[in-house]
């Protein structure tokens, strides 16, 4: 009885101790293969390319922050109840964090602190994780079932991007790491774009970059024979 109270949903218990971000064996050799899906379902983790396989499925994306994996707070709302989490704002959508992280700092004057790892939060929150909740009402209460929500339908949203073959542009709806955040949980953290950096030489016309038009083999010549050739006297004053 005791390990029944204790039970948890088998799709929570995935999240959890899933891995994500990491190559998906069954398209070992595809472009975009990481596996940033959690099927709920199936209770694994899946890549892009898995997606035509398990559309008829529940699927929450799973992102990427400060090295740590997050999902969207207002998908993982409709699973389970996330008050008291802290959230934070990335891409004007707040996200929470999956798993406990390592306390690395302590803040100072910070008196708010998780009920479960110690890690300091700001105010109102008493968990920093998903994780942090659902250990302490499991210690606590030894319930999930008021906690959880039903929700038979759960697709991945539009901006998701799923590659096809010989398709080089970037997934959209992934977050790019960045430094934990100082201040406070609302501030925004925009993702940075791939981007082609020009870069333009103090000196000299040309210009070093994939998009400037490359220099003629001639006007090569030309510019090396003027830096090697015999420099021209200075008229006398």
């Amino acid at each position: 009885q005791h390990q029944q109270a204790m039970w948890k949903p088998a799709w929570l218990e995935a999240l959890s101790t899933e891995k994500f971000f990491v190559a998906c064996s069954f398209h070992e050799h595809a472009k975009k293969n990481e596996k940033n899906i959690c099927c709920l379902d199936c209770c694994t983790s899946i890549c892009p390319h898995c997606v035509s396989t398990h559309r008829v499925h529940r699927l929450l994306q799973v992102r990427r922050y400060v090295y740590h994996d997050v999902v969207r707070l207002e998908d993982l709302e409709k699973l389970i109840d996330c008050s008291g989490v802290q959230s934070y704002t990335i891409n004007s959508s707040k996200v929470v964090f999956l798993k406990k992280r390592p306390q690395n700092r302590q803040f100072k004057g910070s008196g708010n602190i998780c009920t479960s790892c110690d890690r300091s939060l700001q105010e109102p929150y008493f968990y920093c994780s998903l994780d942090c909740k659902v250990e302490y009402i499991l210690r606590k209460k030894k319930d999930l079932s008021a906690y959880l929500r039903p929700c038979k339908t759960l697709q991945l949203g539009p901006d998701f991007f799923i590659p096809h073959d010989a398709d080089d542009e970037t997934t959209q709806s992934t977050l790019v790491d960045a430094d934990e955040p100082m201040g406070s949980s609302d501030s925004d953290n925009l993702s940075i774009p791939y981007t082609n950096f020009v870069r333009k030489k103090r000196s000299g016309p040309y210009i070093c970059a994939r998009s400037a038009n490359r220099v003629s083999d001639d006007d090569m010549a030309t510019n090396m024979s003027r830096r090697k050739g015999v420099p021209q006297r200075s008229p006398l004053c």
